[in-house]
């Protein structure tokens, strides 16, 4: 099944829990969407499943991005993509939870697909 038929046949909760794991990547980085993506690997929703999976994989680029700033602050380059980093985070973060609330799939883009 493609991921548009799957976000069909998925529950309201489905969607505001993969809404929630979206926006909680904006203040708590990974952690909501590992903790999803722990707990609903082995019996849930194919569609929460590959959304938990799409979030945790951006987060994960977004913390190697810090990363990399902190280590380029070295050099006053990465102080000014501290900003830029949250922003984009922010930003996509919340398109993709509004995406999310109805149903419908969200690939982040310039994101490293670490788990597929």
């Amino acid at each position: 099944m493609e991921a548009e038929s799957l976000a069909s046949i998925s529950s309201k909760e489905d969607r505001n829990i993969i809404a929630l794991t979206h926006a909680g990547g904006i203040l708590f980085g990974f952690i909501p969407a590992l903790i999803v993506y722990l707990i609903k690997k082995d019996g849930g929703n194919a569609w929460l499943i590959s959304e938990s999976k799409e979030a945790l994989n951006f987060q994960i680029t977004i913390l190697l991005a810090y990363i990399a700033a902190s280590i380029l602050s070295a050099l006053l380059i990465g102080l000014f993509i501290f900003p830029l980093i949250f922003l984009f985070n922010l930003i996509f973060c919340i398109i993709a939870a509004v995406k999310a609330s109805s149903g419908e799939s969200f690939r982040y883009p310039l994101t490293l697909r670490l788990l597929s």
